[in-house]
């Protein structure tokens, strides 16, 4: 019943029917459940290649990659721009069609604003493997996948009616891209949550992203809200995501940026905060967190936090995509 996503690029969640996501996140489950029951599933990619491009650093993106490839029984390459023929000027077409002459998938982290998503969709255009997004300037779809996938696990599959806010929090150091709000406003609409954005001044989407977001929750019948109100946001809320992000939109200037962050210090998910939401309310972070920032220690650590499930399913949503896609024995 999957055949249909053989060599189908995963740059985006909006590219896959919702079907073909809950595929996906079924798959994931049974792989992580076969996993902890001690199979291995070294015979579903063996001696098949990923090529990981990443045009910036990471902790669980590369390892939940790397790892799952070689669960699978593949090997993954590890690729910079400096370290490829990228760094001189190689571009997007020429990469991907030699690398996809190799192997059989390619996945590319590129979070270079106005870029990033575009190179992808470049790449995808002329290659003849699946192509992944392991972060770009527009989405973060991967992410987005682990992160329905740790809701389901808690509260099963029907999530039609709870609401799944999305806040903007107060952090310093560097200017944080919008692919992961924004991969959250498209997807979580589309099974059934209605959506509430929180953001002060400034700290707005895309445009276009937004368009797709309320056109997803027209379709499905659900709200989607924006408001510069953390605690009306917080209120009778069943899943909190309260993530800091970078005022793109208007500048990425790295001392504007941290001006207007420091306006808001006041936006942080607090213990009295998390008492204002729905009795099994549960805290939600991509991580990396910035303590006493973004967040209290006592709610990033306490019961209601889910932020080290989120992380572990990285690695089985990466797991079904790449087997899905890659031609996996399954």
């Amino acid at each position: 019943m999957s055949e249909h996503l053989i060599q189908k690029d995963f740059i985006s969640t909006q590219d896959w029917s919702v079907d073909d996501l809950r595929t996906a996140i079924d798959l994931a489950t049974r792989l992580k459940a076969e996993r902890r029951a001690g199979q291995v599933h070294d015979h579903i990619l063996r001696a098949k290649t990923l090529y990981m491009l990443f045009f910036e650093e990471s902790t669980r993106t590369r390892n939940s990659f790397e790892t799952g490839m070689t669960q699978l029984g593949g090997h993954a390459v590890y690729l910079t721009p400096a370290a490829t023929q990228i760094g001189h000027g190689e571009n997007a077409q020429d990469t991907g069609r030699v690398l996809s002459s190799y192997g059989e998938g390619i996945a590319v982290r590129d979070c270079r604003t106005g870029i990033g998503q575009q190179y992808l969709y470049g790449m995808a255009g002329h290659a003849d493997v699946p192509i992944f997004s392991m972060q770009d300037d527009v989405d973060h779809p991967c992410q987005a996948m682990a992160d329905l996938m740790a809701l389901v696990e808690r509260f099963g599959s029907d999530l039609r009616g709870r609401k799944f806010v999305i806040s903007w929090t107060h952090a310093p150091k560097y200017v944080r891209p919008l692919s992961v709000p924004q991969s959250l406003v498209m997807l979580m609409p589309r099974f059934g949550m209605d959506v509430t954005l929180a953001y002060p001044e400034g700290y707005h989407l895309a445009p276009h992203v937004m368009d797709t977001a309320r056109a997803n929750a027209a379709e499905a019948g659900v709200e989607l809200t924006e408001t510069d109100d953390m605690d009306e946001a917080f209120a009778g809320a069943d899943f909190l995501y309260p993530k800091s992000w970078g005022p793109i939109m208007v500048t990425e200037d790295e001392s504007e940026v941290e001006a207007m962050a420091a306006q808001h210090t006041d936006w942080r998910a607090t213990t009295e905060r998390m008492a204002t939401a729905s009795a099994e309310a549960v805290y939600m972070h991509c991580m990396p967190v910035d303590r006493g920032y973004e967040a209290d220690d006592e709610v990033i650590d306490g019961p209601q936090s889910v932020i080290y499930q989120q992380a572990e399913n990285r690695l089985h949503i990466q797991k079904a995509l790449m087997a899905l896609t890659m031609g996996g024995d399954l």
